[in-house]
């Protein structure tokens, strides 16, 4: 997938103990952008648990280069073109938004462990909360092997 550069990302070539990849409806929109202002905002403290971040929507690379640009985002956006990664997860479907029905994105984040492996799907998302909920899933002992 492209990310804002234009840069191919091969999710297997990142190295780290946790892969975070949240998908969301569309950049520069006000949940959006509380949600990756959010993840921004605790940047730092998700990095020193080895975490990579990853955002993921089917804006086009100059949206993406644009968002991060006005938001100062520290971290890589993808372009699902089509939808067809949130599709194959499950993530984009049907919704209701001030009674209309639609399909489209389900604000989703799923962190994956070193391997790969999915280890925890977020649903729903809590845009203002956003970084907490990733924490407490990596830190929770349950999970944990």
């Amino acid at each position: 997938m492209l990310n804002q550069h234009g840069k191919t990302v091969q999710l297997q070539d990142i190295v780290s103990k946790w892969l975070v990849i949240f998908f969301y409806p569309k950049d520069n929109t006000p949940t959006c952008t509380k949600e990756a202002c959010n993840l921004r905002d605790h940047f730092t403290q998700l990095l020193s648990h080895d975490v990579h971040l990853l955002g993921m929507s089917s804006d086009t690379v100059k949206s993406h280069r644009k968002f991060i640009d006005k938001f100062h985002l520290p971290y890589d956006l993808l372009v699902d073109e089509n939808n067809n990664l949130a599709k194959t997860l499950g993530v984009y479907s049907k919704k209701k938004f001030m009674g209309i029905v639609f399909q489209g994105i389900h604000r989703s984040t799923f962190i994956l462990n070193s391997e790969k492996k999915i280890h925890e799907i977020i649903y729903p998302v809590v845009s203002a909360k956003h970084q907490e909920q990733i924490l407490e899933s990596i830190s929770n002992p349950i999970f944990l092997s």
